[in-house]
């Protein structure tokens, strides 16, 4: 049987302007242009990394 996928739910409370171009791009890699747009992402040590870069621009949504 497969299982299913751990994900985890992003949104972006906090503005791109005046960061730097790598904090811009991480946010647009985990697909997040808006303030509180949210998106569904699977669990991977790759996604957490990126979160964990931007983790003031973030937030977890339970």
């Amino acid at each position: 049987m497969a299982q299913a996928k751990k994900t985890i739910t992003v949104e972006q409370v906090g503005s791109p302007i005046g960061r730097k171009q790598d904090q811009r791009a991480t946010l647009v890699g985990l697909g997040l242009n808006k303030l509180h747009r949210r998106r569904t992402l699977e669990d991977t040590p790759s996604v957490r990394g990126m979160v964990a870069k931007v983790r003031h621009l973030v937030r977890i949504v339970e």
